[in-house]
């Protein structure tokens, strides 16, 4: 029980009051003692070598521990025995079916995503990653001023594609796709979009709505209780500049997620996009203790390509070039395993009781990423860049062509292949994308508390 106690401190502390811990951006990649660069930015060891380590900004390739390959599944939410909390993960995804930051909650055979006042809400990302295929989540939104719900597809190199829901308008779901965070298109969902299909949206708070991405290699169509509501082609993302496909293409986690986009301490142009500052003394707040959305299920569907890309044959999906391309994914059979929260893509058996391990962790080395009030994806929507994050890199680099050097279209399933060029296009550079960004990523989030504390926590509750 004092042991249990300690560690929710610890996952409190580490999110609401978070330390420091090294910034890491594709110009500025990640010390070897801390190698492994997460999903918010910032550099560490353990979780933050897991789901959303960025092995383009990481120390290097093979810091990141390998990703499980996907999985069909249904996932319902009858109980709470499939969701792990990020402070006890450690890559095995037989063990569980989300890994979670926050506090969620089971009510009604359903998944509550919480977010009390003093919090930054709840995040669940799937134990395996998608690498195309379709995803569905039956779900009511939460509602308010300030507070956003999201059901997103988020790749390790920030490919996002995504719903988001404005808790001031139940009316209309937001979506939107970025290449490597670089924020393409944004549309909104109405009764009636541009392609002609009836949406029906009708009070997002109190009834559910099925929520749907079908993504292959060539085209993603977003869809809302079965109608097609949008529709993106691949061959509308060619960038000539760079010579690539700004088109989300890499194995990506389900993420579902509630988070305060009114939050004070956000930048003006968040708060004005969420409606305004959060309502800390509303009427869910008053009657609950918190804002909440509710999920009935989630299904994933693999794409199951007999040839990359888009497989999951083995068990994991690794990259072996900076590019961080389709063309550059592994799907093979290393280990997503390590053996405590001071673990690395390359060292994973630190930690281990067998004294294993051939290296330590740093005495201050971050284990467990923490999240402020900011977007759990790749845009804080701040408009103006005026907030504590801004945009990811206005430019990407051109793809890294094969050993061959080959300019094709496609690869030799007849499937897209980003090492291919367009048939106006010149041929590809040899440049990685690390190499020819010219910006930086967007400014990070704080880390949690330091990971000498952590990590003796975890093994006393092991």
């Amino acid at each position: 029980m004092v042991r249990a106690s300690i560690i929710a401190a610890l996952v409190t502390a580490s999110t609401v009051f978070a330390a420091s811990a090294p910034n890491c951006t594709l110009t500025q990649k990640c010390p070897s003692e801390t190698p492994c660069c997460s999903q918010y930015g910032q550099c560490g060891v353990g979780a933050y070598c897991l789901g959303g380590c960025d092995p383009r900004m990481s120390f290097g390739l093979d810091s990141c521990v390998a990703a499980p390959v996907c999985e069909s599944k249904t996932y319902n939410f009858n109980n709470l025995d499939r969701v792990m909390s990020n402070t006890k993960y450690l890559g095995d995804s037989s063990k569980t079916d989300w890994v979670s930051d926050g506090n969620p909650q089971q009510y009604n055979n359903n998944l509550l995503l919480t977010m009390a006042p003093d919090s930054v809400g709840t995040l669940l990302a799937s134990s395996t990653y998608m690498w195309y295929g379709n995803v569905k989540a039956t779900f009511k939104t939460s509602r308010g001023q300030g507070v956003v719900t999201a059901f997103i597809l988020l790749s390790d190199v920030k490919d996002e594609i995504d719903y988001e829901f404005v808790g001031a308008d139940l009316a209309h779901a937001q979506t939107n796709y970025y290449f490597q965070g670089i924020p393409e298109c944004r549309l909104t969902l109405t009764a009636i979009d541009d392609h002609g299909g009836n949406i029906s949206l009708s009070d997002t708070f109190n009834n559910f709505h099925t929520y749907e991405i079908d993504w292959t290699p060539d085209q993603v169509t977003w869809k809302v209780d079965t109608q097609i509501g949008r529709t993106l082609k691949r061959s509308d993302t060619w960038n000539a500049t760079t010579n690539q496909w700004m088109y989300p293409q890499t194995p990506a986690r389900v993420q579902l997620s509630l988070w305060p986009g009114g939050l004070a301490s956000n930048g003006e142009g968040t708060i004005e996009w969420a409606g305004g500052l959060v309502d800390w003394n509303s009427a869910d707040i008053k009657n609950n203790g918190y804002y909440y959305a509710t999920f009935e299920s989630v299904t994933v569907d693999c794409f199951n390509a007999t040839s990359a890309p888009g497989t999951n044959d083995k068990t994991s999906y690794t990259y072996n070039n900076l590019a961080g391309t389709n063309d550059t994914v592994v799907d093979g059979k290393n280990s997503t395993i390590i053996k405590s929260l001071i673990g690395t893509g390359t060292d994973p058996d630190a930690g281990a009781p067998s004294g294993s391990s051939s290296s330590a962790a740093s005495a201050t080395a971050e284990t467990v990423p923490g999240r402020s009030g900011e977007n759990p994806g790749t845009d804080n929507h701040a408009g103006d860049n005026s907030g504590s994050s801004s945009q990811a890199a206005a430019s990407t680099a051109t793809a890294s062509t094969d050993a061959s050097g080959s300019t094709s279209t496609g690869s030799s399933n007849g499937q897209f292949s980003q090492g291919g060029g367009s048939s106006s296009s010149s041929s590809s550079s040899s440049k990685s994308g690390a190499e020819k960004l010219g910006a930086s990523q967007e400014k990070v989030l704080k880390g949690s508390v330091f990971a000498g504390i952590i990590a003796v926590v975890a093994m006393m509750a092991l």
